[in-house]
This record gives structure tokens, sequence and C-alpha cells, in this order.
């Protein structure tokens, strides 16, 4: 006995309809309560970010139409061929479709050339690197640390930034013009991320990575901030930075405030003071105790010994935990002469404010 079409009533076809329907509602009542923001990128703040974000919107207006597309057939061929108390037969089989078979093969692979397409030209573009940029920056990554020198057009130095964070620290870049920054480690691989910035390079051992951007005029005066985005160690948390965006006459001038405090002769350290002795190595002190005379003043003589992209500093804190002496940081290769105000007698703990387990003891008395 052959087998007839099963027919539907025409209100299967209203029921899927109306369900595509609210499927398309409830996507659209997501992204109009701003719900749909945590499924976007931060907003893009230089040129190069700009045509990231606007290849994620295409990626992303791609992605919904298929997900709308394929479950909207999904509710519609549920409910359209849904099995019924009646249906006391199979339905008329299928065996290939030419046609839908040739068209669900074109599709995918138009929407994958055209995303090829547009990604090559957006990657081509956001690393894009000239030989002319308007700005030059080294910048070096160590554990657990970010260090940004300063170039000429030359590639000479002109000064070097060694507070990654906080106030008077991180990078400062004016804003329309081209910034070249050449990234660099000294021991493990870090990653220099951004994230207004839409955008991740890995600093990587032994290799020089270089990439540009240009923030965009309007965000003078906004402070961006920034993180090490690998896994580099114990401290990988702490590994903060911070890129703030300023005119052109305000970065001209923090620039030259930078050269100055680079340039400044030390104060001398108090006549008769005692100069105690202390080197970094291997990230860790060499010495891990020291003796200062009490109610006095004294120096430590420090040597940092480790690479040039390891900072290190002496801080000092009581016993209660509060932070007594905050030196500044200075970079692997290098020495400073630290001084410090008369202490009260009793058990200090002196410490590096960028690595946890470098601690020693200074007794004073």
């Amino acid at each position: 006995m052959s087998s007839s079409p099963r027919k539907r009533p025409a209100s299967s076809a209203i029921v899927a309809g109306g369900a595509v329907i609210l499927l398309i509602a409830i996507v659209a009542i997501v992204f109009l309560s701003g719900a749909g923001r945590a499924l976007y990128p931060p907003a893009p703040a230089t040129a190069q970010a700009v045509r990231t974000s606007e290849l994620y919107d295409i990626v992303f207006a791609i992605a919904v139409a298929v997900f709308l597309a394929v479950e909207g057939l999904i509710v519609w061929s549920i409910l359209r061929y849904r099995r019924r108390p009646e249906d006391t037969e199979l339905p008329p089989q299928t065996h290939g479709n030419n046609f839908v078979e040739v068209l669900w093969t074109l599709i995918p692979t138009a929407i994958v050339l055209v995303l090829f397409g547009l990604s090559w030209n957006t990657l081509n573009v956001v690393d894009a690197t000239t030989n002319d940029p308007d700005v030059r920056i080294h910048v070096i990554a160590g554990q657990f640390q970010w260090q940004f020198e300063y170039l000429d057009a030359k590639g000479n130095h002109v000064a070097t930034q060694t507070k990654p964070i906080g106030d008077g620290g991180g990078m400062a870049v004016p804003v329309g013009k081209k910034v070249q920054v050449t990234l660099t480690s000294g021991d493990v691989i870090h990653a220099w991320y951004v994230p207004r910035f839409l955008f991740k390079r890995d600093v990587i051992p032994g290799q020089t990575n270089k990439f540009e951007f240009t923030v965009n005029a309007d965000e003078a005066g906004q402070v961006f901030h920034g993180q090490c985005a690998e896994l580099c160690g114990t401290g990988h948390r702490v590994m903060l930075f911070s890129v703030t965006a300023m005119t052109q006459a305000d970065y001209d001038a923090w620039l030259q405030n930078l050269v100055a405090i680079e340039n400044a002769t030390p104060p001398p350290a108090p006549s008769g003071a005692p100069v105690l002795k202390e080197e970094a190595k291997n990230i860790s002190y060499v010495n891990g105790n020291l003796q200062a005379p009490a109610n006095a003043p004294f120096v430590i003589e420090f040597t940092n010994s480790d690479p040039s992209g390891v900072t290190h500093d002496i801080d000092v804190k009581d016993a209660s935990g509060a932070v007594v002496e905050n030196q500044d940081t200075i970079p692997g290769g290098t020495k400073k002469d630290y001084t410090y105000q008369p202490l009260a007698a009793g058990t200090y703990t002196f410490f590096c404010s960028i690595h946890s387990n470098m601690t020693g003891t200074l007794t004073v008395q």
C-alpha cells in the first residue's frame, strides 16, 4: 500500500513563524537592554583597534545571522514535522537532493572566504609598521615588572621610565601620533596587552617583536590599563602597567621631566652615615641580614646583578607591616645608593616591591 503525504494544518506554519519571531525578539531585547555588551570587546582607543572592532562587528553579525537561521530552521522543523496521534504511516522519504547539498556547501564556503579576506586585510593593517614613527619606545619585560625606554629617531636612548604604574608612572604617548613599540624579555615569555587597544603581542626571550599604534585624538587624558597576559611566574598578577594618552604639548613636557629626573644628580649621602651593601642576584638578595644604627640615617649601596629587564628595589616595613621607606626601582645591571631616614631601634623587614619572595631582615640597634 502506497503512502500519501500527510496534510499539515496552517496553524503549524503560524506557530513555527511565531517561534522564530520570538527568538529574534529575545536576541534584540538582550542587546537593546545593554546586556549584550558583555559579548563585545571594549570600545577601541586606537586606529588599529577600530579596524579590529569593525572586523569583530562583521564576524558577530554573520554569527548571529547563522545562529538565527539554524535555530529558526530547527524550531520550524520540530513544529512542522512533529508526530501527531493520527500519524500512522511514515512520510515520503527523500534520498539525496543535489540542489540542497550544493547550497549547504557553497554558503559556508562563501562565508569562510569572505571572513578570510576581511581578516587578512585587518591583520595587514594592525601589523603594519613604518620606518619613520613619531615616537619610539623600547619595552623591556621581566619578572615581574615593565620598563619603558624612550628613543630618538635614530634609536638612541633618551630616557627610561622604571615605574610601570601609579602616580607619574607608566607609558605616556601623544594622541594622533604613530607610536612604535619594540618588545624584549630578559627571562621568560610575557605578553603586552591593553584591553582597549584590542591588541596583545608576546614578549619572547631572544626575539624582538615590533608593532605600532595611534591613539585616537579624542582619548587625550585617558589612562589605559595594561597587563602581562602570559603566565610568567608567581608574581604574574602584579605585572601591570598603564598607558596615558596626552596632547603633544603635555607629552613633550612629560618627557622633558623624565629626562630631567634621570639626569639629576642624586643628593649626597649624609656625612658620616654608615654604608651597608646589598646585591640582588637570581631574583634574591645575596645578603639577607643587614644591621643599621638606631636614630641615625644610613645608606644601602644596592647592586642589581639580574638581567636588564628585571628591576628591584629595597623598601622597608616595620613589625606591623607598614612601609616606612619606599625607594625607586632600578633595572638589572645597575647600582644605586639608597638613603634611609633614621629609624627607631627594632627589627624591620626589607623587601623588593616587585618580587614578593625577596625579603631580608634589617636590625636597627
